[in-house]
């Protein structure tokens, strides 16, 4: 049993990794871009209407969104399967970058009305604490420390370049 754990985990920590990678460096700047979208007085109203939302409601909010992406990845699929690659690569990403912002921005707002749900509430610390070690554990593989030296070393160039 301890060996198949340790093949299961070498196959699925870099996919689980890479995902929660990418929602990590995207979370926070695509749910910027949409809370933009708040200067507008509609997408304020709407936002101010979804924060104000009770526990189930902000639940169907956060939800539903997230599970309308699924036929649409699943579209992707089928093209992929078509030999559309191209579309569907294009598909899925778009979805993912469309999906993470949207899911980013509603979590944002319904975060405090989830939090009233008991379940949630004892769910998601342990959920953080999970994906957080896993970020934990790749930022110290060697992969990404020489991946972090050569982000600083492009970012310095690019400042000598624009100063």
């Amino acid at each position: 049993m301890q060996t198949l754990r340790k093949i299961l985990r070498k196959i699925l920590f870099p996919l689980i990794a890479g995902l929660l990678l990418f929602e990590e460096w995207g979370w926070v700047p695509l749910a910027a871009v949409f809370a933009r979208l708040a200067r507008l007085p509609l997408w304020a109203w709407l936002e101010r209407k979804i924060s104000q939302l009770p526990p189930g409601g902000a639940l169907l909010a956060f939800g539903v969104p997230m599970l309308s992406l699924l036929p649409v990845k699943l579209l992707a699929l089928y093209l992929f399967g078509k030999g559309q690659t191209t579309l569907g690569l294009v598909l899925l990403l778009s979805a993912k970058i469309g999906g993470t912002a949207v899911m980013a921005r509603l979590f944002q707002l319904t975060q405090p009305a989830l939090m009233r749900l008991h379940w949630f509430a004892r769910w998601y610390p342990h959920w953080k604490a999970w994906k957080d070690g896993v970020l934990a554990e790749v930022r110290r593989s060697a992969a990404w420390q020489a991946g972090h030296r050569i982000k600083c070393r492009a970012k310095a160039w690019w400042s000598d370049l624009r100063a």
